[in-house]
Parts: C-alpha cells; sequence; structure tokens
C-alpha cells in the first residue's frame, strides 16, 4: 500500500527498488570537495611551523642559487637611477649620506633593516594565527605569493643595490659601522645573492604586515602602528643604501598579486573572512534510504 509502481516494455508492473534512488557511491561532490578545500579551517601549529620552516628555506635556496649576473645587475642599476633623474626623484643618495652622519640612527636603522624584517612578520603570523584562525590561511596566502613572484623578478632582472654601485658614491653603512649580524655587508655577504634588489621583499613584506595589522586589528593605536611600519622599512632601505624606492614599488606590486591569488582562492581578501573557522554544515556522507 502506497508503493509507487511502473509498467515495464513486458506489460508487467514493478515497485523501484529504494536503492535505486541513490547515487551509487554516496560521496560528496567534486565541487562540495573543492568547495571544501577553500573554506578557512583552524590551522594546526605543528603543520605551520613545518611549513614556514620549508617556505623560507627554499626561498632562500632558490634566491641564492639564482645567477648574481653582476655585470648585468649593475647595468640596470645605472637605469634605474638614471629613470629616477629623468623625473627629478633620485634622492637615495642625499637620504644615505644625511642619515649617517648621525651615528646613533644609521646604527638602529642597520639593526633595523637586519632583524625586524623577519621578527614582525613571524609575529604578525603568530598573532593571526592565535586571534584570528578564521583569517590565518588567506593572510598567509598572500605572503607566499608576494614571495614567490618575487623570485621571479630576482631571476629575471638582477639588480645591484645602490650600495655596491660603481662610482656614485653611496656609503655601505653596515659596512661602514660594523653592524653585527647583516648578510648585507662583511663576512656573511657571501651567503647571501647581493644583487637580488628588485623588488624589495622589506617593502613586500612590512606592507603586508601592515595592512594585515590596520585591517584586523581594533586598538586604534595598533592600526597606526601598521601604518607606520612599512613607512619607516621605506626610509630604513633607502637610508642604509639597500634599495632604489622604485624597489620598494616592485614590492608594492608583488604584494597585490598575492592577495589577488588569494581572494581568487578564498573569494574575499583576509579581513573580509569570520575571525573563526566556520565549519561547513553539509560536510557530510549521504547514505543510501534502507528498504
Amino acid at each position: 500500500m502506497g508503493e509507487t509502481t511502473v509498467k515495464t516494455l513486458e506489460g508487467r508492473t514493478a515497485t523501484p527498488s529504494p536503492m535505486a534512488e541513490e547515487p551509487a557511491e554516496p560521496a560528496l561532490s567534486r565541487f562540495a570537495r573543492f568547495r571544501e578545500l577553500r573554506s578557512p579551517r583552524r590551522p594546526r601549529i605543528w603543520f605551520e611551523i613545518l611549513l614556514i620552516a620549508v617556505s623560507y628555506w627554499t626561498y632562500s635556496l632558490v634566491r641564492n642559487a639564482v645567477p648574481e649576473q653582476k655585470a648585468q645587475a649593475l647595468k640596470n642599476a645605472d637605469w634605474i637611477l638614471d629613470v629616477e633623474k629623468a623625473i627629478g626623484l633620485d634622492f637615495e643618495h642625499a637620504v644615505n649620506h644625511a642619515a649617517n652622519s648621525v651615528t646613533w640612527l644609521i646604527v638602529t636603522m642597520n639593526y633595523y633593516y637586519a632583524t625586524l624584517h623577519f621578527v614582525v612578520t613571524i609575529g604578525v603570523l603568530v598573532w593571526l594565527y592565535r586571534r584570528h584562525p578564521g583569517r590565518y590561511a588567506a593572510a598567509r596566502l598572500v605572503l607566499f605569493a608576494t614571495t614567490a613572484v618575487a623570485l621571479v623578478g630576482y631571476y629575471l632582472y638582477p639588480l645591484a643595490p645602490p650600495r655596491l654601485m660603481e662610482g656614485q658614491n653611496y656609503i655601505d653603512t653596515v659596512l661602514v659601522h660594523e653592524t653585527w649580524g647583516s648578510m648585507a655587508s662583511g663576512d656573511l655577504k657571501n651567503m647571501s645573492n647581493q644583487y637580488a634588489a628588485m623588488p624589495s621583499m622589506h617593502i613586500g613584506w612590512s606592507l603586508w604586515c601592515g595592512l594585515i595589522i590596520f585591517a584586523v586589528a581594533k586598538a586604534p593605536w595598533a592600526k597606526i602602528l601598521g601604518l607606520l611600519y612599512p613607512a619607516a622599512t621605506l626610509v630604513v632601505i633607502v637610508a642604509t643604501a639597500n634599495h632604489f624606492w622604485l624597489d620598494a614599488v616592485g614590492g608594492v606590486i608583488c604584494l597585490g598579486f598575492g592577495f589577488l591569488v588569494s581572494y581568487l582562492w578564498y573569494q574575499a581578501l583576509p579581513h573580509r573572512l569570520p575571525r573563526q573557522p566556520v565549519r561547513d554544515p553539509q560536510r557530510r556522507r549521504l547514505r543510501p534510504a534502507r528498504a
């Protein structure tokens, strides 16, 4: 009673099996699985530490493996300087000499350049991991994509920093003031590619930190510090003669690419995502009806 019957080709009637109404393999569709991969999840500490360590090791390996091409790097530096002179914005030399005239200031800038690049970036990652886990993965993807495209820039456009240019009288402030621990000059310079100045990842990473802090933090003082950090970094990279200001423009372009990649994957900018990961209510397996 209440059963649905269907007529067969031979004229007989039959009751369809309940199993016939369900798919043969009741699994999530490919689209649902893909959507699940794109949903922010709660990060796992061991995985994040391993991922960041391996990623930075790979970045350093690839960056330093790029041929230095000294002659081409110096030629490109001359071209960059000519462009800046043509538009009247070749202020690196003046800033470099002015900062070097104040010993305590330039030494502080040297250590700023050598340390905060890593300390602040890692600090922001830890803060996101602990306080904004739902936004962490998207923000991390921005950083990783930014760094990845920068490697392409190092390979395609070797560039000498101002301090290594010939006949331009820039001061290598790290070398002059014997800043400890810097890989830009001195005994450690051979461990790093000295002709990978374009784009500036000091700007790319510091601007990432600043924008994330500004967009996510609630305290006004934190937002202000977030904006001041990349601005101060720009002054430092120019004053220490490690970059042209056009290198900073390259870093901004790379960061824009990083945000685009993250947006295309998560369909939202990091600060627009929920603070806490939201579990997908459709994340379950369907079972066939029983007779």
